[in-house]
């Protein structure tokens, strides 16, 4: 049974995530429902990253096992075919061994993050940005955001629901920087807690507004608090933008 993975792109805005639910729209349910139409087959496919209500992806890897041996590009068209007019797009398809897995083979997470910083609010980016009108420094983000990097305790920056085993975590890459009138935050990890890259970048925004300095991002890192984090940054502006292997 050929084993493909896919490469995916989506505008997550109308669904509640990427894991199935029933009753309710998800990418991974639109996915296999696109597979049913084109193969005839019911699958459960599986994903890089479980992406919350209204996150977006330019980077997304799935894989799923097929039990007719299609060529990878009939794969990706028919299942663009199928999704259509979803914003769900297939980018890539390929074969891959049976041992690969989207999942647990993966050795690294990157998510990039977007505000628009100005006074005006977004028209064409609606929902696909974090509007912020006051004034951002993104120097004092970038040095505040080198207190994550490193191996720590992110209980603080973990959302109460996140059903990982333990909030240790080694977060690899934080940068920050400015293009033209939005301010990106990139974050790079083998993986991540839940709701953790929106919780960092809504702290780190209090230090580009002047609310904050690096040393209170030290401070509620160490404090291993819920409580003690910032306010939390909205689905909007999170992408996930690749998985390494």
């Amino acid at each position: 049974m050929p084993r493909y993975r896919l490469l995916v792109e989506y505008d997550g805005r109308p669904y509640r995530g990427f894991q199935a639910q029933e009753r309710l729209p998800s990418i991974q349910g639109a996915i296999e429902k696109a597979v049913l139409g084109f193969s005839g087959q019911k699958i459960r496919l599986i994903g890089a990253g479980r992406t919350d209500t209204g996150v977006h992806a330019t980077g997304q890897v799935i894989h799923m096992d097929l039990e007719q041996d299609w060529r990878p590009a009939v794969v990706r068209d028919a299942l663009n075919a199928y999704l259509m007019p979803q914003p769900i797009s297939i980018l890539e398809a390929e074969k891959v061994a049976d041992d690969f897995h989207a999942r647990f083979s993966a050795t690294g997470r990157r998510y990039l993050y977007r505000i628009l910083n100005r006074r005006s609010p977004p028209a064409i980016d609606q929902g696909r940005v974090w509007h912020v009108r006051r004034p951002i420094n993104v120097e004092a983000m970038n040095e505040a955001a080198q207190v994550l990097v490193g191996h720590h305790d992110f209980t603080t920056f973990r959302d109460m629901q996140c059903q990982s085993k333990s909030p240790l975590k080694t977060l690899d890459v934080a940068r920050v920087w400015r293009e033209g009138q939005e301010v990106h935050l990139v974050f790079e990890a083998r993986s991540f807690l839940h709701r953790q890259v929106r919780s960092m970048a809504g702290s780190l925004c209090q230090v580009g507004i002047g609310r904050w300095t690096a040393a209170d991002i030290k401070a509620l890192l160490e404090a291993r608090d819920r409580q003690a984090c910032g306010p939390v940054a909205p689905a909007d502006g999170l992408y996930l933008t690749g998985v390494g292997y």
